[in-house]
């Protein structure tokens, strides 16, 4: 049968075998799905690996860099100031 020769009736009843589930389909289905969350978990467990190494990171940075080894006194700091604005500030 060609596709001229189809009546409605036959496409009707062809599109009904189409969308009727089997158990080839379901298992089909379980397959993927399974695969599926299994990608997702990897998935997760490298984000939140790889978040936690940028956090550790960002804190290590933070003390480094937020936490210098010699404070300058206050009169220096006044000095850099006045000497960045200009007199009469």
């Amino acid at each position: 049968m060609t596709g001229d020769d189809m009546t409605d009736h036959d496409l009707d009843t062809l599109f009904a075998q189409a969308r009727a589930l089997t158990p080839a389909d379901e298992g089909a289905a379980g397959r993927f799905l399974a695969g599926h969350r299994q990608r997702r978990s990897r998935q997760r467990t490298l984000w939140a690996g790889g978040a936690s190494a940028l956090l550790a990171a960002a804190v290590v940075t933070g003390v480094l860099v937020g936490h210098p080894d010699t404070l300058l006194p206050a009169s220096a700091a006044y000095d850099a100031y006045q000497s960045a604005a200009g007199d009469g500030w």
